[in-house]
């Protein structure tokens, strides 16, 4: 009896030591879910206006021929994969890595540790890529799409819908779905024409697109992160509560014995 409550001491111990651990996690996750959320937001913002320039450019028929909006019959596919940058984060990771398995064979541009730890590439950070890191590799992407040497660029990021729910997805980026029915006119006039801004406007475009990508990823991450941090601490508070009561009945039933064998003891 004496060593089974010294084994549930060990339990309830280790178990606290992991609910703590889980608590300070997740108020981390906490502490940077407003600010990933404020980044999320203003990318969004600016994604949307540069592609709504995108496609006032690309209903222009003078930029009809442009590489950046012709679709190509290849199938060399390039994918800007974006997933964390560490683990604890439930099942962020994996229906990332779970969706591009159902993908075409691609070459894959990692952003987030996790991601380069599986593609073999330099680390890099999510929570740390920056404008200047997402219109350098956009001007990279674009120079190398317009000479032809891959046919589709997307994006494999996760999509913060709420903090209950996010979603792994693909996002195509280039070649530019051309909308032929888009207003042209919507306000903007272009200097000198559309055909010498458009290949200006793409990589801002790409940019742009990327960043937003990135920011919506990371603030689903630890969302992701605090909510398994959440679900972990409650499933460790039963199992202590559960350790406790068993604890007690084991030390209740080891006092009871010693009390009869006094009792018994003292009548002999």
């Amino acid at each position: 009896m004496g060593a089974n409550t010294k084994q549930l001491r060990t339990r309830i111990k280790s178990v606290t030591s992991t609910l703590n651990l889980t608590k300070a996690i997740g108020l981390v996750a906490s502490s940077k879910i407003r600010r990933a959320a404020d980044a999320m937001n203003k990318s969004r913002q600016y994604a949307a206006a540069v592609t709504d320039v995108m496609a006032v450019l690309a209903a222009s028929s003078d930029c009809a021929k442009s590489p950046y909006l012709a679709k190509r019959d290849g199938d060399r596919v390039r994918l800007i994969v974006i997933a964390g940058d560490r683990g604890l984060a439930g099942g962020y990771n994996a229906n990332v890595f779970r969706l591009i398995a159902t993908l075409p064979k691609a070459e894959y541009i990692p952003i987030g540790k996790r991601a380069c730890e599986r593609f073999g590439q330099p680390i890099n950070s999510s929570e740390d890529f920056s404008s200047l890191d997402a219109h350098a590799l956009a001007r990279t992407l674009c120079d190398e799409f317009a000479n032809g040497e891959f046919d589709r660029l997307g994006i494999v990021c996760t999509a913060y819908e709420s903090m209950m729910t996010q979603s792994a997805e693909v996002r195509w980026v280039l070649p530019f779905e051309r909308d032929t029915e888009a207003v042209g006119t919507a306000g903007m006039i272009f200097e000198p024409d559309e055909q010498t801004i458009l290949p200006i406007a793409v990589p801002e475009y790409v940019a742009g697109t990327v960043m937003a990508a990135v920011r919506e990823s990371f603030l689903s991450e630890v969302t992701a992160r605090r909510m398994a941090m959440d679900s972990a601490g409650k499933n460790a508070t039963e199992m202590i509560d559960e350790l406790q009561l068993q604890y007690n009945r084991a030390r209740q039933g080891a006092i009871t014995q010693e009390i009869t064998e006094i009792v018994a003891g003292s009548g002999g």
